[in-house]
């Protein structure tokens, strides 16, 4: 049985490369839904027009594979991101 907090593991591993953090961490997961092995993450990027958009969901895509698990990427800009207060000190923003 895959649980959430596995799938929020694999998660972490996947950086933005533009500002070096997690995709976690930094806010862009909005909903992670799991039934047996069946996952649904609903996700945005820092903008609609990022370059490393479709690295980042390749890179989901191949952290959730290593779960044994199918995967539906929900990608949306709305509501549109926001850097999580936490996070703006470390970036300096």
């Amino acid at each position: 049985m895959i649980t959430k907090e596995q799938v929020i593991e694999q998660l972490k591993k996947v950086v933005d490369p533009e500002l070096g953090m997690d995709i976690y961490t930094l806010g862009l997961i909005y909903n992670i839904y799991v039934k047996d092995k069946k996952i649904n993450v609903k996700m945005t990027l820092t903008s609609p027009m990022c370059p490393y958009g479709p690295q980042i969901v390749e890179d989901v895509k191949s952290r959730i594979k290593s779960l044994n698990a199918e995967l539906v990427i929900e990608l949306v800009f709305n509501p549109p991101w926001e850097i999580p207060k936490e996070i703006r000190s470390i970036l300096g923003v």
